[in-house]
């Protein structure tokens, strides 16, 4: 590994752990701040791309621009689900644990439009990780509330405990969605790179660009919560004086302009196993720092869920199966010198 990819490596963990970090912190300081925090993703990647990738307007680009289109339109409606979805009362901790489900998803797909046959082990990993997600979520379900004042009338609280229920059942979908969405989004664009060749930094760039203009119908929304973050407490950051919820979107815009960077460049620099190898390990330790930082709720349900998703992923990756081999000759040689 060179120190190419193993800088990448090291940013990817960085700039995606801590990306979470001040996602959530949006999110708790306002609930239906996601579309926001994803409207200044976009326009912070792509203002950068303006100026290095495109060159201000004068780069020719390598892919038709009807192609970006539909690529723009696949990323963007997953992007803009998977932030909706903590509106409707889904914790940052299932959020990631259903998005680290995008192994079930791309089979999925793959077998339905591509027509792919994959071993009976992999089937078996997205056994495994479709049982995770499930248990998270059924488990995640008993203890579903927005937040409210309390209702002295039992009758009424069932009601207000039961719409609450409904509303997550809603984020549920919503997150489902958005997987199948970002799913058919990567076979696109598979078969968009075997025909005119990766070109992972114009695609980054267009596809924060061209969505910009989705976002004009929901400026009301994107004015009202800018609103509500520039009326929360003010805090020093580095000698500056911000609105708390105005430095938290800053440095998730920052910190996310270098997590997707980072993972780019890892795409280039080393094979899709220690890519996808990476940015599952990421989740993991993001998932744990979200437990035990923010005090999120996690029972031994959620552990049991957990771990089949991610031992699935491994098993999926091929990696189990490699670690294992190693050790396996050696022990074979052994026994044959015995013989």
């Amino acid at each position: 590994m060179n120190i190419k990819a193993a800088l990448a490596i090291s940013m990817v963990f960085i700039g995606c752990c801590s990306n979470v970090v001040f996602l959530e912190l949006v999110v708790k300081e306002d609930p239906g701040a996601g579309n926001l925090a994803t409207f200044l993703q976009f326009l912070f990647i792509a203002t950068v791309g303006f100026c290095t990738v495109g060159k201000f307007g004068t780069a020719p680009r390598n892919i038709p621009f009807k192609q970006y289109l539909m690529l723009v339109a696949f990323f963007w409606t997953s992007s803009v689900a998977n932030n909706y979805a903590f509106d409707f009362n889904i914790s940052m901790p299932l959020h990631m644990i259903f998005r680290a489900g995008s192994l079930m998803a791309n089979m999925a797909m793959g077998v339905w439009i591509l027509k792919k046959q994959y071993p009976p082990l992999k089937y078996l990993a997205i056994f495994m990780i479709s049982a995770g997600i499930a248990i998270c979520t059924v488990v995640s379900s008993s203890d579903v509330k927005a937040p409210r004042e309390t209702h002295e009338d039992a009758v009424e609280e069932e009601k207000l405990k039961f719409i609450d229920w409904l509303w997550w059942c809603l984020g549920i979908a919503i997150l489902t969605f958005a997987l199948f969405v970002s799913a058919r989004m990567g076979i696109f664009q598979e078969s968009l790179y075997s025909k005119h060749g990766k070109h992972p930094w114009e695609a980054l760039y267009y596809t924060h660009l061209l969505p910009l203009v989705f976002w004009l119908p929901t400026t009301p929304n994107l004015i009202g919560h800018i609103k509500l973050a520039t009326e929360t407490p003010d805090v020093e950051f580095l000698g500056l004086i911000l609105p708390r919820q105005v430095l938290y979107l800053i440095l998730y815009v920052s910190t996310q302009g270098l997590c997707i960077s980072a993972v780019y460049v890892l795409t280039t620099e080393c094979a899709s196993l220690t890519v996808t190898l990476t940015v599952t390990l990421r989740k993991f330790v993001s998932l744990l720092f979200s437990i035990v930082y923010f005090r999120n709720p996690f029972t031994l349900g959620h552990w049991i869920g957990t771990l089949l998703v991610f031992v699935g992923t491994l098993i999926f990756t091929e990696l189990l199966q490699k670690t294992i081999a190693l050790f396996l000759p050696a022990k074979v040689e052994k026994a044959k010198k015995k013989d």
